[in-house]
């Protein structure tokens, strides 16, 4: 199962917009905005495979123009919640540049030889 939630957040941009909408974004616009780069054919695509997965839901607002709502499900924010944990432990290792490895003659690394 470890493997299985990996791959359903780790695919591109799905963890981007399940947190995007945790933060609070709702309209399609809102989405493409909090999740820089992302093409709208890509985020039309991704949340319906996120709506499949019950992890987020859509509402239609009959009004004029008609508008369309995404928002996490109780099950979507739930996943967000488990993962803020390892969010903040990337924020605080993942940017830190480590230093450089020695090798056991006490030089350091240079670049592989083909």
């Amino acid at each position: 199962m470890f493997q299985r939630t990996l791959e359903l957040v780790g695919r591109r941009w799905s963890g981007a917009i399940l947190f995007a909408g945790v933060a609070g974004a709702r309209r399609f616009v809102e989405y493409r905005r909090a999740v820089h780069g992302i093409s709208d054919r890509l985020l039309a695509q991704r949340l319906k495979e996120l709506e499949r997965q019950g992890l987020v839901e859509r509402e239609v607002v009959p009004s004029t123009p008609v508008q369309i709502l995404y928002r996490p499900t109780p099950r979507g924010a739930e996943l967000m919640a488990a993962l803020g944990p390892l969010a903040s432990w990337g924020g605080r290792h993942l940017d830190v540049v480590a230093p450089d490895v020695v090798a056991p003659d006490g030089s350091a690394p240079g670049p592989a030889s083909a």
